[in-house]
């Protein structure tokens, strides 16, 4: 028991936790990085939260009623009815539609025929025509979907007699029920966040003292370089731990993001991840001269981290180079393991190929940057 205090004494009186107090003391001083680390996180998380929603609403329509019957009323507020389409204008005539959709004021149009009412009446087939911009393909694709589907709805109200299909599918939508976007992007926003500020915060830090001049001072201290290294990590480590707290909370009470898998593995995991961003930092830091020059290559290597990673669109849709490719990165994988523990609930059973994968390249990471600031301090 003796030698226990002992050793443990001798452990925080020893170089490695001075350097780490002194680590600590050095962040706390400094109000910018402690900013850094909680507004930033804090306002992207939110931003791209809320912005990055591939839900179709409030799409302007503009509607052409030569008929002005309650029939075609009727149609105009079937399609007004689940606010996918907002009627912004009444234009005359179908020229003037037309100028406004291509003037961007309209998202689509519709143009109702004199003869609606009669042929309606007749049992005949009215054909009304629809204007789209397509200049966004996602929304004008999505945009004709609903107009089709809510006509065909109306068409069968209308009709009374619709008919019986010969194969009825039943749809069910697993994880996300009520298909709500923010499920799926922000997830991939706690990613980019954790990405982006953990290697800018571990690269800032480093390069400082190049900057101040204190790496030379460093060289005159009796520690060993993996200690130097060590001291710096930590307390990075633990600071950006709590950057995973606040993204997981804010995704708790604003957005309403569910938690059904294990704790435990979404903090190790993360923790996992964490080193990867903390060995790109040092990384960066390592082959930069200043801290803009760090700053700049961060953001060189930071984005295309995130445009291959899924968080923003999904990797299916990407070419296959492109996908093959983004095996390699990093946050991909992280992705992958936030949103099938937060999402699905799976455990490491199901997960273990990106765990795999993220500590393949942690160690990686980690082993060059290691060297690279051996040399350095040498």
């Amino acid at each position: 028991m003796k030698s226990l205090s002992t050793f443990f004494k001798g452990f925080f009186d020893g170089r490695l936790m001075a350097l780490v107090r002194k680590e600590i003391n050095q962040i706390l001083r400094d109000k910018q990085l402690l900013v850094l680390l909680i507004v930033p996180p804090t306002l992207q998380l939110l931003l791209y939260g809320f912005a990055l929603n591939p839900d179709v609403q409030y799409l302007k329509l503009g509607v052409v009623d030569y008929a002005n019957v309650s029939a075609s009323r009727e149609l105009v507020s079937a399609l007004t009815e689940n606010q996918i389409f907002v009627v912004d204008s009444y234009p005359a005539t179908e020229q003037e539609l037309s100028r406004q959709v291509e003037t961007g004021k309209l998202t689509a149009g519709i143009v109702i025929p004199p003869e609606f009412r009669r042929d309606i009446s007749q049992g005949k087939t009215a054909e009304i025509q629809a204007f789209i911009d397509g200049v966004d393909a996602n929304t004008a694709g999505i945009a004709n979907g609903y107009i089709n589907q809510i006509i065909q709805q109306y068409s069968l109200n209308l009709s009374g007699t619709p008919l019986k299909p010969l194969v009825k599918p039943e749809v069910i939508f697993l994880y996300n029920p009520g298909l709500i976007s923010s499920w799926f992007f922000v997830p991939g926003v706690m990613g980019f966040v954790l990405t982006l500020i953990g290697s800018l915060v571990s690269a800032v830090t480093v390069v400082r003292e190049k900057d101040t001049g204190t790496l030379e001072q460093l060289l005159m201290t009796p520690a060993e370089a993996w200690e130097i290294l060590l001291a710096k990590v930590v307390p990075l480590f633990v600071l950006l731990m709590g950057d995973v707290f606040l993204a997981l909370s804010l995704g708790r009470v604003v957005f309403g993001l569910p938690f059904r898998g294990n704790l435990l593995l979404f903090i190790a995991m993360s923790g996992l991840y964490l080193f990867v961003g903390i060995g790109v930092g040092i990384t960066l830091a390592t082959i930069s001269k200043s801290q803009q020059q760090v700053v700049l290559t961060a953001f060189f290597i930071n984005l295309p981290m995130v445009q291959t990673s899924g968080a923003i669109a999904p990797i299916e849709t990407m070419p296959t180079f492109f996908q093959v490719v983004s095996l390699l990165n990093p946050l991909r994988h992280y992705i992958a393991i936030v949103r099938g523990i937060l999402l699905k609930g799976v455990g490491l059973e199901a997960l273990w190929m990106h765990a795999l994968a993220l500590a393949v390249i942690a160690i990686v990471l980690l082993t060059v940057s290691v060297n690279k600031f051996r040399s350095q301090l040498s």
